[in-house]
């Protein structure tokens, strides 16, 4: 076998060591470390956990002065299995390569950091190992980099009545001038909702339902833009867009899921807004959740003025 082949798969440090810029670095290194998750992005692999393996080796500059034994000048192995288990616990994903990417961007957000090989792998999928691996170095984009706050925004439930009310322009006008992100919710149309009999394909329907509903809205006020990912969502906030909430994806993909069915779509309304950490959600038309987690708000359909 050649060098080459033999170094393909080889561990990450040998494909560090291999690689190695100019200048002495050290790595520390995480081997098969494994973990059980809900990850793929077939339906088979839904509604189960199987088996992935991380190692990874992340290059650090050495000190200059002496480490006195001091835990708290060196980049503790800790911080590469807690980078694991945020973003697996952040959300669902469907692809290692993601996962991957988040994972090595969440390490080289440690000032320590140079460069990192993260390599996973799914044990339970064929025969042998299936799985991606990927070399992130620190660049500009990384020096002294700080995590950027995601913006408090705004969340309003509008009923059905709400959205066909000759209030509605107005009533987003009046939140459209207000300096903070708006997200508009809603629930399913008035239209009958075909049932399966089956829990889980009938979560699916209703949550279509609920889009189908958004799309109704975002036809009343072109200002609306109907949006399913927390990436769009986090773009939409920053850059001022009124964002109505397509919500299969966040919730079919959240690790710890809402209790609340799609058929109380309030109560869904009220999960998403303590999970995008909501400033104030206000309900207009219908009924208050119970013991919400994000201050609340009614108002009446034929109230003019929020």
């Amino acid at each position: 076998m050649s060098s080459e082949i033999r170094l393909a798969f080889a561990h990450p440090s040998e494909r560090s060591e291999a690689t190695s810029p100019q200048g002495p670095l050290d790595r520390i290194s995480l081997r098969d470390h494994i973990v059980e998750v809900e990850i793929g992005a077939f339906q088979a692999e839904r509604g189960t956990t199987q088996r992935i393996c991380f190692n990874i080796v992340v290059e650090v500059r050495p000190l200059t002065d002496p480490i006195d034994d001091d835990v708290d000048r060196i980049l503790s192995y800790d911080r590469v299995t807690e980078a694991i288990a945020y973003e697996l616990a952040a959300e669902r994903l469907n692809l290692l390569e993601t996962l991957a990417e988040r994972v090595a961007e969440r390490i080289l957000l440690e000032p320590q950091a140079v460069r990192v090989f993260v390599r996973i792998e799914k044990l339970d999928r064929g025969p042998g190992a299936l799985g991606v691996e990927i070399v992130r170095g620190r660049d500009a984009h990384h020096h002294d980099i700080v995590e950027e706050e995601r913006p408090h925004p705004r969340l309003v439930f509008l009923s059905n009545e709400a959205i066909a009310s000759v209030n509605l322009t107005g009533w987003i006008d009046q939140l459209e001038s207000r300096q903070r992100p708006l997200i508009l919710c809603v629930g399913a149309s008035d239209l009958v909702v075909p049932q399966t009999g089956h829990a889980m394909t009938q979560r699916r329907i209703d949550l279509l339902t609920i889009e189908q509903n958004a799309w109704v809205l975002a036809a009343r006020d072109h200002r609306c833009v109907v949006v399913s990912t927390r990436t769009e969502l986090d773009w939409a906030m920053k850059n001022g867009q009124i964002c109505v909430w397509a919500p299969s994806k966040i919730v079919l993909d959240a690790v710890d899921g809402p209790s609340a069915a799609p058929s109380d779509a309030v109560a869904l309304a009220a999960w998403f807004a303590a999970t995008f950490e909501a400033s104030e959600m206000m309900v207009i038309g219908g009924e208050l959740p119970e013991t919400p987690k994000t201050p609340l708000r009614a108002i009446d359909v034929d109230q003019a003025q929020l």
